[in-house]
Order: structure tokens, then sequence, then C-alpha cells
């Protein structure tokens, strides 16, 4: 082999493992900077979202509502539970309570065993809480990627869905709150469900309400963090104003958002609430809903996700983007493991009937 040859070999010859060592930590250093900083630029903008005065959008409207536990129609609450509940309730600006009434069976179906004291708990609370509506709680898993669960898109799955609502209709209850999940993003069957349900309820002059997922809060993120295994987080803001279109109240779960901390939590529900604002007509209720439980995991922390962040971010959002709405309120999830401090926390912050926060 000639010199040259030699030369051009050497100099053609594959990179030494100490220059890809440096190469890698240089790749690894330069990603790590700019996670860091998309972090940091997210917890900017979400500190802003919590900024401002929420005094500026006043108080409760009147259009509150609490999620309530099973217990409380299958007999397993007493006389002095519902004192209780009345003492925490009145004065507030809660007209609606959902309690759990199911769940549906896979087919549509309830089983009117679930409930057996229904009808005496709605007479009880018309009884001590004049004006408080109760609605059935009904929900189940939905069906995909061959799991078992309410296949939506079958007809016959939603007129035996639509059945079981007017037989918690007949019961007694004063509305339907549907909570379905996860239901995926665009969603027909979803959609042709509440038309099918609202049509009753309509007939009946009662509403409809649903429990739904958070709006996506970067453009398209549903589409890039849902995996046909796992529960899908967020919907596009559009989907979210066909279901807000559907209904008489779309509630909010604004909650299990992994943020680390109580500022970040609210700066995250005050975007939540700018987003469904802007897609919610005002003939709809819009809630978002509290954190009033106390578990800890890897989505919710639960000194962070607190009932007092999330009612401020709340209102900070309803100050900035549309102070006068009337069609607007908050609601507690759940009575079973919400504290005293948690109801505190949302007489102070969102203030009572007739007084001032």
């Amino acid at each position: 082999m000639s010199h040259r040859l030699v030369r051009r070999v050497r100099r053609w010859s594959p990179p030494s493992r100490r220059r890809l060592m440096r190469a890698l930590r240089r790749a690894v250093i330069a990603a790590t900077v700019l996670a860091v900083l998309a972090v940091a630029a997210v917890a900017t903008a979400l500190r802003a979202e919590y900024a401002g005065s929420p005094a500026a959008a006043g108080r409760t409207r009147g259009h509150d509502a609490v999620w309530l536990g099973h217990a409380w129609v299958d007999g397993r609450r007493t006389a002095a539970d519902l004192a209780e509940l009345r003492t925490r309730v009145a004065g507030t600006g809660i007209r609606d309570l959902y309690v759990h009434t199911g769940p549906l069976a896979h087919d549509g179906t309830l089983d009117p065993g679930l409930h057996p004291t229904a009808a005496r708990f709605v007479a009880d609370v018309h009884r001590v809480l004049p004006g408080v509506r109760v609605q059935a709680w009904l929900g189940d898993t939905v069906a995909r990627s061959g799991s078992s669960g309410l296949h939506l898109g079958d007809p016959a799955v939603r007129s035996r869905v639509d059945g079981s609502c007017a037989q918690v209709l007949d019961a007694g209850f004063d509305g339907v709150h549907l909570d379905v999940e996860p239901v995926p993003n665009g969603d027909a069957g979803f959609l042709a469900l509440l038309d099918t349900v609202h049509r009753l309820t309509e007939d009946r002059g009662v509403p409809l309400s649903a429990a739904v997922p958070q709006i996506d809060p970067l453009p398209g993120l549903h589409t890039v963090a849902y995996l046909p295994f796992s529960h899908p987080k967020w919907w596009a803001q559009a989907y979210f104003g066909q279901v807000a279109r559907r209904v008489d109240q779309i509630a909010v779960m604004a909650y299990d958002t992994a943020m680390p901390t109580s500022s970040l939590f609210g700066g995250y529900v005050a975007q939540q609430t700018g987003l469904a604002l802007a897609v919610t007509p005002r003939s709809t209720d819009l809630i978002i809903g509290l954190p009033g439980y106390h578990t800890s995991n890897m989505g919710h922390h639960a000194y962070a996700e607190t009932v007092a962040a999330a009612v401020r971010g709340a209102r900070v959002a309803l100050a900035r983007h549309d102070r006068d709405r009337r069609t607007f309120g908050l609601s507690l999830y759940v009575d079973f493991h919400s504290t005293a401090g948690d109801w505190a926390a949302y007489r102070r912050g969102w203030g009572t009937e007739g007084g001032t926060p």
C-alpha cells in the first residue's frame, strides 16, 4: 500500500470511541437544555395565566354543583349524613347534585337494584334543600382496542343508554349527568348519544350534563399524546365545542394534571377555563371541576392540586375572558373525599349566595 493511500485510509477511518462519546454528551446536553427551556417557558406561561385579580370575576352565579358518591342511593347514608350535606350546601351557589347512580352495564342497560333508595333521597333533598336539583350520574368505560365496555358506535347500545336515562328520570331524578370514559377526540358515537339523550331530557324539561376531559393545552396535543392502550387526556377545542352545544351543562374534569406546584396547577386551570369559555355557548352552563380529594400519584399531587388554587385559577380566567357570563360554575369532586377545608376553600374563594368572595 502506498504512503498516499495509507494517509487516505487514515483520513476516512471511523471516529474514535472518545470522539463518539464527546458528541453524544454534547447531544444530551443540548437536548437537556432545550427540555429545560421548554419546561421553563411552559411554567412561565402558566404562572402568567394565574396572575391577575380574581376579584373582578365577582362571586358565584348560583350555577355550582358537587359530585356525590353512590352511598346516597343504595341505603348507606343516614338522616345525619343528609343534615351534614344540607349544612355544607346551604347558602352556597350549588344548584345541582350529581349523585352516582350507575354504573351502566356494557350493553347500556341499568340495573334498578343499584339505586333502591333513589326516589327517597331525591324527595329528601327537595325537602331540605329547596331549589337544588338531583341529577343521576351515569357512566361506564368506553370500549376500544378490543377492550370491553360501551360501544358508542352501536345504535342499539345508544338506545339502551337512552332507556336507562328514562329509567332514572322515572325514578324522580331532576336530570341526567353522563360520565362515560374514555371518549377519544372526535368520537361520532358520543355526539350521537348526546343528541339522543338530549331529546329525552328536553321532552322531560330537565337538564342533560356531561363530565368531559380537558382541552388541548397546546394545539393538536391529543394526537401526539394518544396511544391505543392509554386513557385519552385531552380533546381538541373544536370537539369540546361540539359537545358543549349538545348539553345543558358541561363539566370539565380539571384535575389529575401532574402539576408540581399550586401556582402551576392554578395557571393550568385558568388556561383550561379560558379555552372552554371560548367555545361554550352561553346557553350551556360551563362547570369547572375542583379537586376535593387527597390521594397522591404520578398524575395528581394533592399538595399542589388544591381547591383554593383551582378556584382562583377559574376566577382569574373568568375575569379575563368573560366576567359578565352568568352560566358559569364550579363543582367539587367528590363528597366522600372532600374535607371541611375543601368546602371552606370553595366558600372563601368563590363566595356564597348573597355574599362576596
